[in-house]
């Protein structure tokens, strides 16, 4: 059985728990042998044992950090083989860690049309050939559309573009919406859509974030 640790919660905003409920019904379709944590202080334990670590959680503060220890035991155990899936809110949490930062390949820095406002904005595909984006086609997402610092190895899955309503000098940005990367023997999965739950639960964003976690585990 493959064993998994899903940490979740944090700001309520993007309403954890429901999302949760969700996700833990595709997970358990997959397979999945799942641990439930709502406290970030359990990366400080040996973590080598799991298959891959979930984070749906989210902070608040860009300021708010991981603990040595912490990014120990988290980098440890990816780059042991320990794959590491999150979507939206996983690129929002830990931004002071550079290390954790590193790790996910990029994090949040603006959502230029607002925070929780429902901007309407196209998800396109760029490379169909990956076993993540199998028979995952464009998607319309109306939600926030997060402006990302990137790291260059990632590899990008889809991307999205700014129109320039909210912040001209934008207009026309292509930026990357989901990646997977490596670190040591470990797989990194991320996608930024999911500020709501029904974002997450279209069928191509579904499948998207299902065949995500299934490749990044061990």
């Amino acid at each position: 059985m493959t064993r998994a640790l899903y940490l979740y919660g944090g700001w309520p905003g993007h309403r954890p728990y429901d999302v949760a409920e969700w996700v833990l019904t595709e997970t358990k379709e997959l397979g999945l042998d799942v641990d439930t944590v709502n406290d970030p202080y359990r990366l400080e334990q040996d973590l080598t044992g799991y298959d891959l670590i979930i984070i749906g959680w989210t902070q608040a503060h860009t300021t708010e950090n991981l603990t040595t220890r912490q990014e120990d035991s988290l980098l440890h155990a990816v780059e042991n083989g320990t794959g590491v899936a999150g979507w939206h809110g996983m690129a929002a949490s830990f931004r002071a860690s550079l290390r954790y930062n590193q790790l996910i390949g990029g994090n949040c820095v603006s959502h230029p049309g607002g925070e929780g406002v429902e901007v309407p904005y196209t998800v396109r595909i760029v490379d169909p050939a990956h076993k993540v984006t199998d028979r995952v086609a464009d998607f319309p997402v109306a939600s926030e559309q997060y402006y990302m610092h990137v790291d260059p190895t990632n590899h990008v899955l889809a991307e999205t573009e700014f129109s320039g309503e909210h912040l001209p000098w934008i207009a026309g940005s292509r930026m990357p919406v989901a990646w997977v990367r490596t670190w040591g023997a470990g797989r990194v999965f991320y996608s930024s859509v999911g500020h709501y739950p029904k974002d997450l639960q279209q069928p191509d964003a579904a499948r998207l974030l299902r065949q995500g976690i299934a490749w990044a585990c061990r």
